[in-house]
């Protein structure tokens, strides 16, 4: 499992681990887990041609068994040598409901590698007071701690938004913070440190220690403070149209809006797939914090007549401001496209309740 808070960039690690691994020779099955429907990584994976399993309604901890069936459904599809498992990014304690089950029921079956959390490094150096910036309540950074506290290996990504010795401090705040943990450094997008990181994970076994306690009461809370919106949008114009533009455009609008609703973003994350032609491309677009530029980490290779648009968005703040942000900036979309929202869910995620949890595999 590659686990880590919203924004992150597990998504894109996933996907480094898996051509990584199919480049070997190697067979690979990625499992995608949401609260909600209709993902944006999902959608992402699939483009790039990985066989792919989603389990949308709840995290794997509470959807356990939904986890070991689309495991049997991509043994049966494609026989994957190694499962890769994406955890919903405002989830935790997985290792007492996820890795130890897995372990002690399927042991058989699976061999489970260390955990991989991974870090963004800007959110981690204003949660711990190295940086200044946009805030999450207690309750919620309860939920990040806890994420870091049951790591085997913490992973900060996208080390070239930091200087050299911010990094520095950075990885030794981490490191005293959370001593169980090996700390490394990577950039998922430009590869560096990702050969060394994969070295820690591929055939290797996580390690038995006593798993951490949890407070399913303040973990329940802090999740709930989380809004949580999915959408899909029909877009069709008259003549064609660029995505990058009509990204941006968006994502733009959105990220103002719920500046001025103090809505603390986590992630907000696009796709936008060509009806027809362009087969396998998508756009895709990223906003991960209030403070943040929206980046287009994909673009289409050429302009588009229509096309399916997919929209995840997470912050701390009321789903209903959610939902508002973006109803009203798909209404306001360039003049030459009509916008027709085919499915919207908004909510808050209900009190996690784990299939199983095991603390000791004695």
């Amino acid at each position: 499992m590659i686990g880590g808070f919203l924004g992150a960039g597990k998504t894109t690690s996933v996907a480094a681990l898996a051509q990584h691994l199919s480049d070997q020779g190697r067979k690979v099955g990625l499992i995608t887990n949401d609260q909600g429907r209709e993902l944006v990584d999902t959608a992402m994976l699939r483009s790039k041609g990985f066989a792919t399993e989603e389990i949308p309604g709840g995290c794997f901890c509470c959807r356990f068994n939904s986890l070991v069936d689309a495991a049997g459904k991509l043994t049966v599809s494609t026989r994957p040598d190694f499962f890769i498992a994406e955890p919903v990014g405002s989830c935790t304690d997985l290792v007492a409901t996820v890795t130890y089950p897995l372990r002690r029921i399927y042991g058989d079956d699976f061999s489970i590698a260390p955990l991989s959390v991974l870090v963004d490094p800007i959110r981690a150096s204003r949660i711990f007071g190295l940086a200044e910036g946009g805030q999450f309540s207690k309750k919620v950074i309860y939920i990040y701690r806890k994420q870091l506290e049951e790591a085997d290996l913490i992973v900060i990504n996208k080390t070239d938004l930091l200087e050299a010795d911010e990094l520095t401090t950075l990885a030794n705040t981490l490191k005293t913070e959370f001593p169980q943990a090996e700390v490394l450094h990577i950039s998922a997008r430009t590869g560096e440190g990702i050969n060394e990181w994969f070295a820690r994970i591929i055939d290797a076994e996580q390690i038995t220690r006593n798993v951490m306690e949890v407070d399913y009461e303040v973990y329940a809370e802090g999740e709930a403070l989380l809004g949580w919106l999915n959408a899909t949008v029909q877009l069709n114009a008259e003549e064609n149209f660029e995505a990058k533009a009509v990204l941006q455009h968006l994502a733009a609008d959105i990220q103002n809006q719920l500046n001025e609703e103090s809505a603390e973003i986590a992630h907000l994350k696009m796709t936008l797939s060509p009806d027809t032609g362009l087969d396998g491309n998508v756009a895709i677009i990223n906003l991960i914090r209030n403070d943040f530029v929206p980046e287009l980490s994909a673009d289409l290779d050429g302009p588009i007549e229509s096309g399916q648009l997919i929209i995840n968005l997470r912050a701390e703040g009321d789903p209903d401001t959610l939902r508002q942000a973006v109803e009203k900036g798909v209404a306001k979309v360039p003049e030459n496209l009509t916008a027709k929202l085919d499915h919207l869910e908004h909510f808050r995620p209900g009190k996690p309740e784990p299939t199983h949890r095991i603390t000791d595999l004695a």
